[in-house]
């Protein structure tokens, strides 16, 4: 890879369908070219979660026409592609074979490269593409679907240090919102309301705080926010608020302290050549105000760079597929034969044992 690069990226593990066209060159700086993103929030909304089924059908509507329209944005053509990358996991199963099978018909027609896309993986190297974060970095993963601690060497390179033991963290944040009769997305709602409420008036948990091991629980801070909540009842708007900024505040502690101690595992190992190594954070948690506060307060008392990407690049995008896809070509990394399966679990780290938690959807990728 002597010259610039493009690759098309098709996103489409979760409830947003999603396509983009990104170029690198051969210094590694990225430009993205096409950033097209449809969000399925109107057709689950009323379900208060995504609905799989739902999911898919909606991919299936709208992947073809958001490829046309990014290949259109961008000005580059089918043949003028260098690559096609598609996330083929982890990821709800009928929504990973729409795209995985959208992006490998593409490849075969056009004779071009298709890389098969970990999820986990676009969002650990975005940094890279929005800040030139270099290698070694760690990264806080916090997501609908994931909470893990991250060591990134490199691209292919990655060390699961922490993962949560029963729900993820915007799980939590979507059930909370759910209990207290907000809206879908729990995320906003959640920090909208926060902002009107005492933090102080009732206490709440922090999950594994204290504990030498990296790991994350949020399924017990979800039930203290019930059985609170079932003690005020009936709820008046105030005790919302409160019980919203009290599940916010008992988060933010919970991550300070979590991430405090992987900074300090970084440290220890070795692996803090750079001046002000990064802490990336990515995943739609990564908008909360609140948190970003206090990740960005630890970072600085310890020395290390805070490095968000902009929320709508920390959210599922195909900018991060296509990206992934590039940085792996680059790297060396073969591109994948259309036998490649699409997988509804698959770590980032190959290595890494699953947990067993409380929560219902047990063993996390």
């Amino acid at each position: 890879m002597n010259k610039k690069s493009v690759f098309l990226g098709i996103e489409s593990s979760c409830d947003e369908t999603a396509a983009a066209i990104v170029a690198r060159d051969a210094d590694g700086r990225g430009e993205i070219l096409a950033d097209v993103v449809l969000s399925q929030l109107e057709e689950h909304a009323a379900f208060g979660g995504v609905v799989p089924e739902i999911a898919a059908r909606a991919h299936v509507e709208a992947t073809d026409r958001l490829i046309a329209e990014a290949l259109e944005q961008s000005g580059v053509s089918l043949s003028e592609l260098d690559g096609i990358a598609a996330t083929i996991g982890p990821g709800l199963i009928g929504g990973l074979i729409v795209g995985a099978m959208s992006g490998k018909a593409m490849a075969y027609a056009a004779n071009k490269p298709f890389y098969g896309v970990n999820h986990l993986e676009g969002h650990a190297l975005t940094a890279r593409l929005t800040n030139g974060v270099k290698f070694p970095f760690l990264m806080l993963l916090v997501s609908g679907g994931h909470t893990q601690i991250v060591l990134v060497k490199g691209v292919g390179q990655y060390e699961r240090w922490g993962t949560t033991i029963d729900d993820a963290l915007g799980e939590a944040f979507d059930k909370t919102a759910k209990l207290l009769g907000l809206g879908y997305p729990g995320g906003p709602q959640v920090e909208a309301a926060a902002k009107a409420g005492d933090p102080k008036r009732i206490p709440l948990p922090r999950p594994m705080k204290g504990e030498a091991r990296l790991d994350f629980s949020f399924s017990g801070l979800k039930t203290a926010v019930r059985q609170a909540a079932q003690n005020l009842a009936p709820l008046g708007e105030q005790d919302v608020a409160d019980l919203c900024a009290a599940f916010q505040l008992a988060v933010a502690e919970t991550l300070r302290d979590r991430v405090g101690r992987s900074l300090a595992r970084f440290k220890a190992e070795g692996f803090a050549a750079e001046n002000r190594p990064a802490l990336v954070v990515a995943g739609g948690v990564a908008a909360n105000s609140a948190i970003r506060a206090v990740l960005t307060s630890l970072c600085e008392s310890q020395g290390f760079a805070f490095v968000a990407p902009p929320f709508r690049l920390c959210t599922d995008n195909a900018v991060m597929i296509a990206w992934a896809g590039l940085e792996r070509a680059a790297a060396g990394f073969s591109a994948d034969g259309f036998e490649v399966p699409v997988r509804s679990r698959w770590p980032l780290d190959a290595k890494a044992t699953a947990l067993i938690g409380s929560g219902r959807k047990g063993a996390k990728a």
